[in-house]
């Protein structure tokens, strides 16, 4: 009976630190003073210094390191912090649909419409007014976990929507490409922001689809660049 006990007492504290470390993992660790500057038409951040997080009530953004692995629900895939920049990155977890076999619950694990869902906030100050081409740099393992939303100020506009990558499966991979429903693969230097005042904005990311692992970003007004 004591060793039941023991088990029982064992398992409460076992989930109650996974909790506490999830909710750990979910939480900024920058603020809302950090700002990266753009520089001659570039800056390049690092996805999980994000400021903080909004629209979160259905699906989180958790950081993922060495030493800080979530555990959220569902999340087939190991972790690959590897080879991200920094050592780590960012994922829209709990992942309910891996395959085409699972369900598409719209408004839960897949939106099309972008801003509903799963948004993390960066401060970007922006000296050189102008159209910036939006690249990022993600892990996709499948069909279902390659899509991303761009916007800025709470606004969304058209070209920062359905961000996609078919390419590179399995490896940190950039990408500027909008998926149309002519070209579902995307069709690159669609994906761009225009941002017409100087001064601190407000550059968003919200989810398409969850398990879209999410490592780094780059804003260029420079339409030719390719990230090495």
């Amino acid at each position: 009976m004591k060793i039941k006990l023991l088990f029982i007492v064992f398992i409460i504290i076992s989930n109650l630190t996974l909790v506490a470390q999830a909710n750990k993992l979910e939480l900024p660790i920058v603020n809302d003073k950090e700002v990266f500057v753009e520089k001659d038409g570039f800056v390049e951040v690092e996805a999980e210094f994000f400021y903080k997080q909004s629209k979160s009530s259905i699906r989180k953004w958790y950081r993922t390191s060495q030493h800080n692995y979530p555990k959220v629900g569902r999340d087939e895939d190991v972790p690959h912090y590897t080879n991200a920049s920094n050592g780590a990155y960012i994922e829209i977890l709990p992942d309910t649909r891996v395959s085409h076999d699972d369900e598409l619950i719209r408004g839960e694990n897949f939106s099309d419409k972008p801003g509903l869902i799963a948004i993390v906030h960066y401060k970007v100050k922006i000296n050189t007014p102008g159209r910036y081409y939006v690249w990022v740099k993600a892990f996709s393992t499948g069909s279902e976990d390659n899509g991303l939303h761009a916007g800025i100020n709470d606004e969304w506009p058209e070209h920062g929507k359905k961000m996609q990558w078919c390419d590179g499966k399995n490896k940190w991979t950039w990408e500027s490409k909008q998926r149309t429903k002519e070209e579902h693969c995307g069709v690159p230097k669609q994906i761009y922001l225009d941002i017409d005042k100087a001064g601190i904005h407000d550059i968003q990311f919200s989810m398409r689809e969850d398990g879209f692992e999410f490592d780094k970003f780059i804003l260029t007004n420079n339409i030719n660049y390719i990230p090495k």
